[in-house]
């Protein structure tokens, strides 16, 4: 469980970039406070958020930025 979450749809930003479709909804900026990335390194902690959106990053996701902290930063 996050201490804080927030997902920001920024696919309005990258309009006529590769991966963009109308509607939305392909490029994403994930806000993560959590305790389970407590002395984890950046690249553990994204490769576990990447491991769980494993699905959507192979279909309608084209880009997901992640900004990740753990809860005692």
């Amino acid at each position: 469980q996050p201490q804080a979450l927030e997902v920001l749809d920024e696919s309005e930003q990258h309009r006529g970039h590769g991966g963009w479709r109308e509607g939305g909804e392909t490029h994403f900026r994930v806000r993560m406070t959590a305790r389970a990335f407590d002395g984890q390194s950046r690249v553990a902690s994204q490769r576990a958020v990447n491991k769980v959106l494993a699905e959507e990053l192979a279909g309608p996701v084209h880009a997901l930025a992640l900004e990740l902290r753990g809860a005692e930063a």
